[in-house]
């Protein structure tokens, strides 16, 4: 399995959580590392988003058609969304558009066996691989690309 964790894109100030909407510097992180992602993904890929708006908007700029999940909302816990994903799917590929402090720790977890909280940038990506090889479970990280880095490649 394949498994993108990206983080939505900067959004605006709120009270409503769920209805943050990006900011136009938002709508540009998130078009850019689409464009960057339409290049390296696989067909039939799953797309997965939170009810978030600023979750939404993001995914929606990578593909018109995506799933939205209330597990992956702001306050999920990791064995929320690992259980909403089917971690780990064998033979999957799944892009999820989701938040802080989860995807932190769902990188920190997947990665270290350990429950830390992992600083991950707006609009960046995490791109894990799980494998199974001679009977023992790995998970590499193939990518970690920020909004900040892909202009730089430009």
């Amino acid at each position: 399995m394949d498994l993108i964790l990206w983080r939505h894109a900067e959004a605006e100030e709120g009270s409503d959580d769920l209805a943050r909407a990006l900011t136009h510097r938002g709508r540009q992180q998130a078009s850019n590392m689409a464009h960057w992602l339409r290049k390296q993904l696989p067909d039939g890929y799953r797309l997965l988003a939170s009810e978030a708006r600023r979750s939404q908007q993001t995914a929606a700029l990578l593909a018109k058609s995506y799933e939205i999940l209330p597990a992956l909302n702001p306050n999920a816990s990791v064995e929320q969304v690992l259980q909403a994903i089917n971690w780990p799917a064998p033979g999957q590929t799944i892009v999820l558009v989701g938040h802080q402090p989860y995807i932190g720790r769902l990188a920190a977890t997947l990665m270290s066996e350990q429950p830390l909280l992992w600083s991950v940038k707006k609009g960046a990506i995490w791109w894990l691989s799980h494998r199974e090889k001679h009977g023992i479970e790995q998970v590499r990280l193939k990518t970690m690309l920020t909004p900040a880095q892909l202009e730089s490649l430009r």
